[in-house]
């Protein structure tokens, strides 16, 4: 589906009265279309911002679905609600969008549907758990089940993603620090040493060499670093290959490899308890499970599994052996399978690998934070000791 417009209207009605309100559509013909099959005369149209994926706000998606079921545990209509809290919300995208859903689902539409229809705002996940609390007359809960997963995974996610970004962002100002005392600091010391005839002592020299080759390549190494990252970033959007390289060369790496694949799992399997204490079957939990995740690597596995249900093997079967999963994944499974008890042990399992990963990232926060400062205290001191080692020998020049 394609980035929508949100148009803002005004129009005269059959009767005459004066009309407002605000919809989405992909250009101003479409939207002249839509007012027209509503017997609307337009007088005023005005084309708003385009929403993106990436603008309808996780934290919105949570809040709205903890609002929809506290409405419908009220008592309320699932038209009424959606109206109300549509109403309600800050957003005017949300506000277009949720009015369209209520719209939708006042015409006899199912909700999970209308869900199904804007693919960008709401994962396949979704609309499959809203479907099954349809059949079961139990949306409330989904509802509620499904805010709580949401909110459970994106803590996690927001938790790793700050353990990660922390190391990052520290050696990132270290470099700027280095790279800026070569250019603008050693620079002076040089002019003050060339005043003396003595030799630089050999470490000097080195760094005096690196300064010097930075103030005369660096805006091609720039250029080159630009377009290395142009490239990593275009393979890493269009090249499965790169991809799969890359997720690979992640789990390799000590620390953050577990991190990654403890998120991973978690999110895996607290969806797939989640839809199966739902009521779906096995194979259309990893369905929805696969179209939640964004790493190909991982969405490939999810689709190995669902091969291995659909010829007739048991789950823990297809898990045994497999690169992305630890052995306890296949064992827990295998318990559950045979006691019948499989939602239960694989909310177990999104619980152990929840709280793992919470754990491993605060203990890899705690270990990178001296490690950083030892790293960009070893950097700053070269460079310092490297200016200043030519003043022990400067009484010697002077004599």
């Amino acid at each position: 589906m394609a980035d929508p417009l949100l148009f803002r209207w005004q129009a005269v009605s059959n009767e005459g009265q004066l009309q407002q309100g605000a919809f989405f559509c992909l250009h101003r013909h479409e939207a002249m279309e839509r007012l027209v099959a509503l017997e609307l005369l337009p007088l005023k149209l005005t084309a708003g911002r385009r929403y993106r994926a990436s603008d309808w706000k996780w934290q919105d998606k949570i809040i709205f679905f903890r609002q929809l079921a506290t409405l419908l545990k009220a008592g309320m209509t699932l038209s009424d609600s959606l109206q109300l809290t549509g109403e309600g919300h800050r957003e005017p995208g949300w506000q277009a969008l949720l009015g369209h859903i209520q719209q939708r689902v006042t015409e006899g539409m199912p909700f999970s549907q209308a869900l199904a229809d804007w693919p960008t705002v709401f994962p396949a996940l979704f609309p499959a758990l809203m479907a099954v609390g349809e059949l079961t007359g139990q949306l409330d809960e989904c509802c509620l089940q499904l805010a709580r997963q949401q909110e459970r995974q994106q803590q996690l996610q927001k938790k790793v993603i700050k353990a990660l970004r922390y190391p990052v962002f520290v050696l990132a100002i270290a470099l700027l620090v280095s790279i800026g005392m070569l250019l603008f600091v050693l620079p002076e010391f040089i002019a003050i040493y060339q005043t003396f005839d003595a030799p630089l002592p050999l470490f000097t020299a080195a760094i005096i060499s690196l300064s010097t080759g930075i103030q005369r390549y660096g805006l091609l190494l720039l250029a080159i670093l630009f377009t290395a990252l142009y490239c990593w970033r275009w393979k890493s959007r269009h090249s499965p290959d790169w991809q799969r390289w890359q997720q690979r060369l992640l789990l390799k790496l000590p620390l953050i490899g577990e991190l990654y694949r403890g998120g991973q799992l978690s999110r895996i399997f607290t969806t797939l308890a989640l839809t199966q204490q739902a009521g779906l079957t096995l194979l259309q939990s990893l369905q929805a499970v696969e179209k939640t995740l964004s790493q190909r690597l991982w969405r490939e596995a999810i689709a190995d599994l669902q091969q291995h249900i659909s010829g007739g093997y048991p789950l823990h079967q297809a898990l045994s052996g497999h690169l992305l999963f630890t052995p306890l994944c296949s064992q827990l499974i295998t318990v559950g399978e045979e006691a019948g008890s499989l939602d239960s042990m694989l909310s177990r399992l999104g619980e152990l690998y929840d709280n793992a990963t919470h754990e491993r990232a605060d203990n890899l926060a705690a270990a990178l934070e001296p490690l950083m400062m030892v790293i960009t205290g070893g950097i700053v001191g070269t460079l310092v000791i490297a200016m200043y080692l030519p003043v022990f020998n400067l009484g010697n020049a002077l004599g």
